[in-house]
Protein backbone atom coordinates (compact mmCIF):
# COMPACT_ATOMS: atom_id res chain seq x y z
CA UNK A 1 0.00 0.00 0.00
CA UNK A 2 2.88 2.31 0.86
CA UNK A 3 4.31 1.81 -3.18
CA UNK A 4 0.95 2.79 -4.22
CA UNK A 5 0.89 6.19 -1.95
CA UNK A 6 4.49 7.06 -2.98
CA UNK A 7 3.93 6.66 -6.77
CA UNK A 8 0.34 8.51 -5.98
CA UNK A 9 2.32 11.44 -4.42
CA UNK A 10 5.18 11.37 -6.51
CA UNK A 11 3.05 11.08 -9.60
CA UNK A 12 2.27 14.74 -8.88
CA UNK A 13 5.71 16.11 -9.99
CA UNK A 14 5.97 17.98 -13.21
CA UNK A 15 6.70 15.04 -16.39
CA UNK A 16 9.80 16.72 -16.68
CA UNK A 17 11.16 16.41 -13.09
CA UNK A 18 13.72 13.33 -12.49
CA UNK A 19 11.94 10.97 -10.08
CA UNK A 20 13.79 10.60 -6.96
CA UNK A 21 12.28 7.62 -4.42
CA UNK A 22 11.78 8.59 -0.75
CA UNK A 23 14.19 6.13 0.54
CA UNK A 24 16.91 7.88 -1.76
CA UNK A 25 16.09 11.42 -1.10
CA UNK A 26 17.57 11.69 2.22
CA UNK A 27 20.97 11.44 0.72
CA UNK A 28 20.42 14.24 -1.44
CA UNK A 29 18.86 16.75 1.41
CA UNK A 30 22.72 16.12 3.35
CA UNK A 31 24.27 16.94 0.04
CA UNK A 32 22.77 20.14 -0.08
CA UNK A 33 22.80 20.65 4.04
CA UNK A 34 25.63 18.61 4.95
CA UNK A 35 25.46 20.52 8.54
CA UNK A 36 21.82 19.43 9.17
CA UNK A 37 21.84 16.90 12.14
CA UNK A 38 22.32 13.35 11.47
CA UNK A 39 20.73 11.63 14.27
CA UNK A 40 21.68 8.55 13.47
CA UNK A 41 23.17 7.01 16.85
CA UNK A 42 20.21 4.63 16.94
CA UNK A 43 21.28 0.95 17.01
CA UNK A 44 19.35 -1.18 14.61
CA UNK A 45 17.12 -4.38 16.23
CA UNK A 46 18.40 -6.79 13.39
CA UNK A 47 21.98 -6.46 13.33
CA UNK A 48 22.57 -4.64 16.78
CA UNK A 49 24.70 -2.44 15.24
CA UNK A 50 25.08 1.26 14.96
CA UNK A 51 21.54 2.37 11.95
CA UNK A 52 24.00 5.01 10.52
CA UNK A 53 21.80 4.92 7.26
CA UNK A 54 18.69 6.08 9.54
CA UNK A 55 18.94 9.38 9.82
CA UNK A 56 16.18 12.74 11.31
CA UNK A 57 15.74 13.25 7.26
CA UNK A 58 14.90 9.97 6.23
CA UNK A 59 12.82 9.26 8.93
CA UNK A 60 11.21 12.85 7.99
CA UNK A 61 10.62 12.05 4.75
CA UNK A 62 9.38 8.45 5.68
CA UNK A 63 6.54 9.85 8.09
CA UNK A 64 5.95 13.19 5.90
CA UNK A 65 5.18 10.64 2.67
CA UNK A 66 4.21 7.29 4.11
CA UNK A 67 2.57 8.05 7.79
CA UNK A 68 0.94 11.19 6.86
CA UNK A 69 0.82 10.68 3.58
CA UNK A 70 1.75 14.39 2.40
CA UNK A 71 2.81 15.26 -1.11
CA UNK A 72 7.17 15.54 -1.12
CA UNK A 73 6.83 18.75 -3.60
CA UNK A 74 4.82 21.45 -1.74
CA UNK A 75 6.15 23.20 0.38
CA UNK A 76 3.21 23.86 2.73
CA UNK A 77 3.20 20.24 2.99
CA UNK A 78 6.22 20.00 4.96
CA UNK A 79 5.67 23.13 6.52
CA UNK A 80 2.58 21.13 8.25
CA UNK A 81 5.20 18.45 9.00
CA UNK A 82 7.43 20.16 10.64
CA UNK A 83 4.51 21.73 12.59
CA UNK A 84 3.97 18.33 13.53
CA UNK A 85 7.32 17.90 15.23
CA UNK A 86 6.89 21.43 17.07
CA UNK A 87 3.64 20.16 18.49
CA UNK A 88 1.90 22.91 16.67
CA UNK A 89 0.14 20.69 14.30
CA UNK A 90 -1.28 16.80 14.62
CA UNK A 91 -0.60 14.57 17.31
CA UNK A 92 2.39 12.34 16.18
CA UNK A 93 2.43 8.62 17.87
CA UNK A 94 5.20 6.58 18.65
CA UNK A 95 3.70 3.16 17.50
CA UNK A 96 3.85 4.57 13.80
CA UNK A 97 6.93 6.76 13.82
CA UNK A 98 9.37 5.38 11.52
CA UNK A 99 12.23 3.92 13.12
CA UNK A 100 10.29 2.61 15.84
CA UNK A 101 9.98 -1.05 14.13
CA UNK A 102 14.20 -1.28 13.15
CA UNK A 103 15.51 0.43 15.74
CA UNK A 104 16.19 -0.63 19.64
CA UNK A 105 14.71 3.19 20.64
CA UNK A 106 12.24 4.82 19.33
CA UNK A 107 13.57 7.63 17.50
CA UNK A 108 10.21 10.24 17.86
CA UNK A 109 11.07 11.83 21.25
CA UNK A 110 15.33 12.71 19.63
CA UNK A 111 13.64 13.94 16.45
CA UNK A 112 11.25 15.81 18.00
CA UNK A 113 14.32 17.48 19.93
CA UNK A 114 16.48 18.02 17.08
CA UNK A 115 13.83 19.99 15.15
CA UNK A 116 13.07 22.22 18.29
CA UNK A 117 16.78 23.29 18.21
CA UNK A 118 16.65 24.46 14.65
CA UNK A 119 16.15 27.75 13.94
CA UNK A 120 13.49 29.70 11.49
CA UNK A 121 16.81 30.01 8.79
CA UNK A 122 17.85 26.04 8.90
CA UNK A 123 13.86 25.09 9.01
CA UNK A 124 12.96 27.14 6.03
CA UNK A 125 16.21 25.59 4.30
CA UNK A 126 15.24 22.28 5.27
CA UNK A 127 11.98 22.60 3.52
CA UNK A 128 13.40 24.58 0.45
CA UNK A 129 16.10 21.39 0.13
CA UNK A 130 13.06 18.74 0.44
CA UNK A 131 11.62 20.72 -2.03
CA UNK A 132 14.20 21.04 -4.64
CA UNK A 133 15.07 17.16 -4.29
CA UNK A 134 11.44 16.34 -4.62
CA UNK A 135 10.73 18.51 -7.76
CA UNK A 136 14.62 19.14 -9.36
CA UNK A 137 13.67 21.47 -11.81
CA UNK A 138 12.20 24.08 -9.00
CA UNK A 139 14.39 26.79 -8.06
CA UNK A 140 15.23 28.37 -4.92
CA UNK A 141 14.70 32.10 -5.76
CA UNK A 142 12.05 33.57 -7.66
CA UNK A 143 12.86 34.81 -11.11
CA UNK A 144 12.04 38.54 -12.22
CA UNK A 145 10.29 39.27 -15.30
CA UNK A 146 12.04 41.37 -17.81
CA UNK A 147 11.19 45.26 -17.48
CA UNK A 148 10.44 45.30 -21.53
CA UNK A 149 8.40 42.22 -21.80
CA UNK A 150 5.15 42.08 -23.58
CA UNK A 151 2.85 41.17 -21.14
CA UNK A 152 1.52 43.88 -19.01
CA UNK A 153 2.80 44.38 -16.28
CA UNK A 154 0.12 44.52 -12.52
CA UNK A 155 1.22 47.37 -10.31
CA UNK A 156 2.49 45.81 -6.92
CA UNK A 157 0.09 45.82 -3.87
CA UNK A 158 0.63 48.23 -1.44
CA UNK A 159 1.75 46.17 2.28
CA UNK A 160 0.89 49.22 4.17
CA UNK A 161 -2.66 49.46 3.13
CA UNK A 162 -5.42 48.88 5.28
CA UNK A 163 -8.85 46.88 4.83
CA UNK A 164 -11.35 48.54 2.74
CA UNK A 165 -15.26 47.60 2.47
CA UNK A 166 -15.84 45.81 -0.43
CA UNK A 167 -11.94 43.74 -0.20
CA UNK A 168 -13.25 40.19 0.45
CA UNK A 169 -15.28 40.70 -2.69
CA UNK A 170 -11.75 40.58 -4.63
CA UNK A 171 -11.06 36.72 -2.52
CA UNK A 172 -14.06 35.10 -4.81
Amino acid sequence: MSAILLSLSVGLQPVSAQRVSAGDAWRLVYQQLPDFPRENQYTSKETGKKAENNTLVSRLIAYHVYVKTRAPNFRLDWKLTLADYLGANEVMYEGVYPGNDTLRQNPLDGDKAAIARLNRRQREALIQALVNVFTPNTQSTPTATPENSSQPRESAPTRSRSPQPGDAQLLK
